[in-house]
């Protein structure tokens, strides 16, 4: 079983920043970040490749957030600018052993492990 650990959630003004980190144990993952308000369905926010060469965002976190991870770690970081208060949610990390070169994923689907999250609150 792989452990994911998530941290750097709190809570908050519109227009802060806050820096999410998660570290996951052994083996070699492409990484995503994915997020649930309430009564929402969770949703894709960022993710990564293994080799930390190409990433992709939901359109709604795009200019604002960025994933990075260093090549060949297992631990990926989200740093989250411009804070609104649609981007209160728990914020859930999560790995797909799944490492096709270039390859990284939007569906949740793809990821066989997660962790069990982060709450961010953004208040207005």
């Amino acid at each position: 079983q792989v452990h994911l650990v998530e941290s750097g959630g709190g809570l908050v003004q519109a227009g802060d920043s806050l820096r999410l980190s998660c570290v996951a144990d052994g083996g070699t993952y492409a990484m995503g970040w994915f997020r649930q308000a309430p009564g929402k369905e969770r949703e894709f926010v960022a993710a990564i490749t293994w080799s930390a060469d190409r990433s992709g965002y939901a359109d709604s976190v795009k200019g604002r957030f960025n994933i990075s991870r260093e090549y060949g770690k297992n631990t990926v970081a989200l740093q989250m600018n411009s804070l609104q208060s649609e981007d209160t949610a728990r914020y859930y990390c999560a790995a797909s052993s799944s490492v096709t070169p270039y390859s990284y994923y939007r569906e949740e689907n793809r990821y066989q492990y997660w962790g069990l999250g982060t709450q961010v609150t953004v208040s207005s």
